[in-house]
């Protein structure tokens, strides 16, 4: 008897827990109706009044939130989502940007950015054509010798550019509004105008609101819940490029644009100077000096890379590495997609099939936001 009634009690047990396992969601929100279960767990046990008693708790109040579930597959029941797709089509869970980007680091692989960048290299349709610059690399130097400071060079680098074609463009035009509203000095403190700062802003939006090129940048970082909206995309932009920083005397004298792309003087010689059109201009002028090249790109057509060394009004730059022809786009496009992905790493792109490797730094020393880092160099690897 006793035996018997030890078994009795076991069974009845076993199915009490059988049975209160039947009638909870645990595991089975959004699953089809299945007449096994006594209750059920999706949207139309609301409409039948056959739902668990823990359905609202499990399915309702846990499905509009990604708590737990960053990455899951797409399941039609959920009110909302939380993987990698749901920012392309703006079913992500309020919290998505929040616990899923930040868990998984809005993760950008490598062969997405070598994908993006052929890409954003097919989509550079204002880069200039063989016919609207030519240039003249003349002296070819090993990297040994590029400190020597030896004008070996009798020519100028840039034999002839079209600039009633390229700088009318509207990216070019903002651009060259903005290299000059810059010291080059470090220890001198910036300050803009409201005319300067609208300057800033335009340069933003002709490159990467009104091309097909910035836009495609920016679709790519919306798909991966980086950025919520164009506006969110282009303030945060503007204080990665623009905002300001110091690199010498505790005075805000620098910033990521002002470095890479219109160059700065630090320590008796040039520091970032990154843009071609900046060597252009001040070439023309008079108050640069192209010496050598230690390095020139695969490429037989415009973008290509060359490493440069040349005196900037009585300083000198080393190694002064610059995408040659490119537009203002497509620069500021795969340096900002290289700051993002992989900041202060070697970030390897593809341009027509060739290696281009982007190397960028981030700003340690202070932040914007939310402990974000400002840019603080990227150029093209020239070795």
């Amino acid at each position: 008897m006793k035996i018997a009634a030890i078994l009795h009690l076991c069974m009845t047990l076993f199915h009490q827990g059988y049975s209160n396992n039947l009638a909870s969601c645990q595991g089975r929100c959004g699953y089809g109706i299945d007449s096994g279960y006594p209750c059920q767990c999706n949207t139309a046990c609301e409409r039948y009044n056959d739902c668990c008693s823990d359905y609202f708790t499990l399915c309702k109040d846990a499905a509009t939130s990604c708590n737990g579930r960053c990455g899951e597959s797409y399941n039609s029941q959920n009110p909302c989502h939380c993987n990698s797709l749901c920012s392309q089509y703006n079913n992500c869970c309020n919290d998505y940007t929040q616990l899923c980007n930040a868990a998984s680091g809005a993760t950008i692989t490598d062969a997405e950015l070598k994908s993006l960048s052929e890409t954003l290299y097919t989509l550079d349709s204002n880069k200039a054509s063989a016919s609207q610059l030519v240039i003249d690399p003349q002296a070819l130097v090993p990297d040994s010798q590029t400190s020597s400071q030896s004008d070996l060079s009798p020519g100028k680098l840039f034999k002839s550019v079209d600039e009633n074609t390229l700088f009318s463009r509207p990216t070019y035009a903002a651009l060259l509004n903005v290299l000059d509203n810059y010291k080059r000095m470090t220890g001198q403190a910036e300050s803009f105008s409201s005319q300067q700062i609208t300057e800033q802003e335009t340069f933003l939006k002709e490159t990467m609101l009104n091309t097909k090129l910035g836009r495609e940048l920016y679709g790519f970082l919306y798909t991966k819940g980086i950025y919520g909206s164009e506006s969110e995309f282009i303030e945060d932009l503007k204080n990665m490029w623009f905002g300001l920083y110091s690199r010498n005397n505790n005075v805000l004298d620098s910033s990521g644009f002002e470095h890479i792309f219109a160059g700065e003087i630090k320590g008796g010689k040039v520091s970032g100077f990154h843009n071609w059109i900046q060597f252009y201009l001040n070439e023309k002028r008079g108050v640069l000096n192209y010496y050598s090249h230690s390095f020139n790109g695969p490429w037989s057509n415009y973008p290509d890379v060359l490493g440069l060394q040349f005196m900037w009004d009585g300083y000198y730059k080393q190694v002064g590495s610059a995408v040659i022809g490119s537009s203002p786009e497509f620069d500021l496009a795969i340096y900002t997609l290289c700051y993002i992905a992989q900041p202060g790493k070697q970030c390897r792109l593809s341009l027509g099939g060739s290696e281009l490797i982007i190397q960028t730094y981030t700003w340690d020393n202070s932040s914007y936001g939310n402990g974000k880092k400002y840019i603080a160099s990227a150029y093209p690897v020239s070795m």
